[in-house]
């Protein structure tokens, strides 16, 4: 990694954090590979069980560097139908850990794209959110296809179709984020938030999100049956057997996501 993304973990809580703030954290080629880098990294470490992401300096992320493009494209070689593909968080590399957007500013285009993929919206009351590709003469594709299951269609369609910009405020009202907090209190509900998520089973979080999202795709039957597999598999994990012994004993449960 070059550095215009960090990756740091505190115990089990990873922070990645765009940090290429002159140019207001736009996606750039390079930036793109790191960003790939960090995802990858939070989604292979066994210790990460919850993911928090962040920008440097004013803005979250101001979406693709309009000067070198292939930040929003990927940086993998394929033909012509195979890109973009799915090789990033934002275009829907899959990451079943719980994930925190903290926006602390600008949060337009790709990075709302983004933010879409994430559980969970903390929001900066200096936050503002948009897509703004159409008045650039451009389509919003992967965030076309998030954001009305995110927030309804006609609220979606208005921040698609106009390229306008909303405040932290709007946003909380129309179900993009989930709180709003003064500028300065940002990184610490994130992390409050992380710590209650820190309560449940790492595997057990991982399967229950995994089939949230399975199950909205899948028929009524074999979402159900697929449920039910993968219950079955979690509990015979070392952890659901430890939920079982911190019961008997009276005890928090001391996980280890095995």
């Amino acid at each position: 990694m070059t550095g215009l993304v960090r990756y740091d973990r505190d115990g089990h809580v990873a922070t990645i954090t765009y940090n290429r703030p002159q140019a207001l954290n736009a996606i750039n080629g390079e930036m793109r590979t790191d960003l790939n880098e960090a995802w990858m990294r939070f989604r292979d470490d066994e210790d990460a069980w919850v993911g928090i992401v962040t920008g440097a300096g004013r803005a979250f992320c101001a979406g693709a560097d309009m000067a070198d493009p292939t930040g929003a494209a990927g940086t993998w070689p394929g033909s012509f139908w195979e890109i973009p593909t799915v090789n990033s968080f934002e275009s829907g590399m899959e990451i079943w850990k719980p994930t925190i957007a903290a926006v602390n500013g600008h949060c337009l285009g790709y990075g709302l794209t983004l933010v879409c993929g994430c559980d969970f919206v903390v929001a900066s009351d200096r936050a503002h959110f948009g897509f703004p590709e159409v008045t650039l003469g451009l389509p919003t594709m992967v965030g076309a296809i998030r954001l009305p299951t995110k927030i309804g269609w006609q609220r979606a369609m208005e921040l698609l179709l106009t390229g306008e910009r909303i405040d932290a405020s709007r946003a909380r009202e129309i179900g993009l984020a989930g709180w709003v907090v003064p500028h300065e209190d940002l990184l610490a509900e994130a992390r409050r938030l992380a710590g209650r998520l820190l309560a449940a089973a790492p595997l057990a979080a991982r399967a229950t999100k995994e089939m949230a999202w399975r199950g909205q795709q899948l028929p009524w039957t074999e979402a159900v049956r697929m449920g039910e597999t993968m219950r079955r598999l979690a509990a015979g994990t070392a952890d659901a057997q430890e939920a079982a012994t911190a019961r008997r004993e009276g005890r928090p449960p001391e996980w280890t996501g095995r």
